[in-house]
């Protein structure tokens, strides 16, 4: 068995807001710098193209609508032509990238929080759709369902994802644990409205050790920032949007080791771009202790059952179908 070794990239920065154009431009500008470092994974914040609604947090429902608007009007698909400068830029700087995107829906005004995988090739070789929008997140964007807790086989392993929140749903981790996972990406955005005793940062960390803690992984986290591009376009509906959207230790980005430390050191609330050497081989010996997917546990005790099926939203019956040959 080959036990990859490879270099990857984490970045902590934010979108150029409700703009896919420029946002893509960004993010191929870190994806050159991270191949020129000799990069081969690098990964992107929560919903990167191209925002976040943090206007759930700040407004009333009513009060958003118009933004909800705008936030469809740039949601994306893969196949739109906007994208495809990022599918080349991975395959032209042999570089894995795992982005958030909004995704566009096919139902008209549907929008999901979506996570790309492309592979060195340019290739998108999955996708991971929020299981539950978080808290306010459920003005914006519908349920993703069980067919996208996937693991994807690449080059430089075997990579998973989870949106912010949804790394503290145990069974949704234990899935991909399941599926032979050894490079989780865990993407966030900085939440500054959370409960004041509520240390964004810390909790991002916390998370993401116990991912790599209990499935003796390397965790690859990447947070945005809240630029004043975006306070700035806020504003006329919220005069006090500085108070509200300003707070330390609100971002982490870094990496994890199977060990559940912390590698280097990690990025909190400052922009930029961090580096590690990943080496799959530590995977090993810490399973010797507790093995959760082989004999540290007890699946004659415990059945955990997925239901991978995308979800149907009808099923067309004709029970006339002999009569109309």
């Amino acid at each position: 068995m080959d036990f990859k070794k490879f270099k990857a990239a984490t970045v902590q920065t934010s979108p150029v807001f409700l703009n896919v154009e420029k946002t893509v431009e960004k993010a191929i500008t870190f994806v050159k710098e991270a191949s020129q470092n000799g990069a081969q994974l690098i990964a992107f914040p929560e919903v990167f193209i191209a925002g976040y609604p943090y206007w759930n947090w700040i407004m009333t429902p009513v009060q958003g609508s118009k933004w909800y608007e705008k936030l469809y009007k740039c949601s994306v698909k893969t196949t739109d032509e906007a994208m495809q400068t990022l599918f080349q830029a991975a395959k032209d700087n042999n570089i894995h990238i795992v982005i958030g995107i909004n995704e566009r829906g096919d139902s008209y005004g549907e929008i999901y929080n979506t996570n790309l995988i492309i592979d060195n090739n340019g290739n998108v070789i999955g996708k991971h759709r929020k299981l539950v929008p978080t808290w306010a997140e459920k003005l914006t964007w519908t349920s993703g369902d069980g067919s996208s807790l996937k693991v994807y086989d690449t080059e430089i392993g075997p990579i998973g994802t989870l949106a912010c929140g949804e790394n503290t749903n145990t069974l949704a981790r234990f899935t991909l644990l399941s599926q032979g996972e050894l490079i989780h990406i865990a993407n966030y955005i900085s939440l500054p409205v959370a409960p004041p005793d509520y240390n964004m940062a810390e909790a991002i960390k916390i998370r993401a050790a116990a991912h790599s803690f209990e499935g003796k992984l390397f965790t690859i986290v990447s947070c945005s920032t809240i630029s004043q591009e975006i306070k700035d376009a806020l504003r006329d509906d919220v005069p006090n949007v500085d108070e509200l959207l300003d707070r330390k230790n609100s971002a982490f980005s870094g990496f994890i080791g199977p060990n559940g430390a912390v590698i280097g050191t990690p990025l909190i609330d400052d922009e930029g771009i961090v580096y590690a050497e990943i080496d799959l081989e530590k995977c090993i010996q810490p399973k010797q202790m507790h093995d959760i997917l082989g004999h540290y546990n007890r699946f004659d005790i415990f059945d955990l059952r997925v239901n991978t099926a995308p979800t149907r939203k009808i099923t067309f019956i004709d029970n006339h179908e002999e009569f109309n040959k």
